[in-house]
């Protein structure tokens, strides 16, 4: 029941606002259910347990992981520090962690092939220390994934913790606890919805990632070559297998947010 004197909203969506939502729903729903209809699957028994298939997608099932692991790692102290109050540079650092969200993920790939490739700024030393160098291996697929995927965390945790009560961390300085002691025991649970739907975000996005995977780790079979580039290549030769391997990913992309989003991010 509405209190005393509120007004109650409810009631018939205005055409004007039920059109348009009708159809961006219809916009981003009909290709999905395009793929869904068009898909030969009476061959998808023999496509989907093929090897290249099996491989591209556990490939991408592990390097998306592992670049979500890192991206928590390194994302959650950002936005840690993109929401402390009075951070001088705060905006300009902002607009900056956005960049890759605007980037063509392929200038992405050539941006760090100067920093990471074997003639880049840090890739240059480090072949010439070790032999090592990032372009090419799984590494490369990982770090691509990373720089794509790492705004979506930090904006989402920054957006949390804007929206968290300080005063229980204020509360637990005053009691005397470190800095650190704060972030690991208070403000951590306190935003855990939050970074669990920034990774989420990241691990979907990394999931998904081609235009800086084909270009900074290639498409070699086994070792760089991920679903969205399997599928990319089953397009120039076999439309169908490539319906049927877009069908796959979309799947495993649902069936895995739904869950974590179910499990993690309700009360968020």
């Amino acid at each position: 029941m509405p209190a005393a004197g509120a007004v109650d909203v409810r009631g018939p969506v205005p055409w004007v606002l039920g059109l348009p939502a009708a159809l961006a729903l219809l916009f981003l729903l009909g290709p999905l259910l395009g793929l869904v209809l068009r898909a030969p699957w009476s061959q998808a028994g023999a496509l989907l347990t093929s090897g290249g298939a099996l491989q591209a997608l556990r490939l991408s099932l592990v390097t998306a992981s592992a670049s979500t692991v890192v991206a928590l790692l390194l994302g959650v102290p950002l936005a840690w520090l993109l929401a402390r109050p009075g951070l001088r540079g705060a905006p300009l650092l902002r607009a900056l962690v956005t960049v890759p969200l605007v980037l063509p993920p392929v200038v992405g790939g050539v941006a760090l092939f100067t920093v990471l490739g074997r003639s880049g700024l840090v890739g240059r030393p480090l072949h010439a220390l070790t032999g090592f160098a990032f372009p090419f291996t799984p590494y490369a697929v990982v770090l691509a994934q990373v720089f794509v995927a790492l705004p979506y965390l930090v904006l989402a945790v920054e957006g949390a913790l804007r929206g968290a009560d300080r005063r229980y961390e204020e509360a637990a300085a005053t009691l005397g606890a470190r800095p650190v002691t704060v972030f690991r025991r208070v403000t951590l649970p306190l935003v855990g919805p939050g970074i669990a739907a920034g990774a989420v975000l990241a691990w979907a996005r990394a999931l998904g990632e081609f235009g800086a995977t084909i270009t900074f780790a290639g498409s070699f079979p086994g070792t760089t070559r991920t679903m969205p580039l399997e599928v990319y290549l089953a397009l120039e030769t076999d439309s169908g297998a490539a319906l049927l391997l877009s069908v796959l990913l979309l799947a495993v992309s649902v069936v895995v947010l739904a869950l974590l989003r179910d499990r993690w991010t309700a009360r968020w």
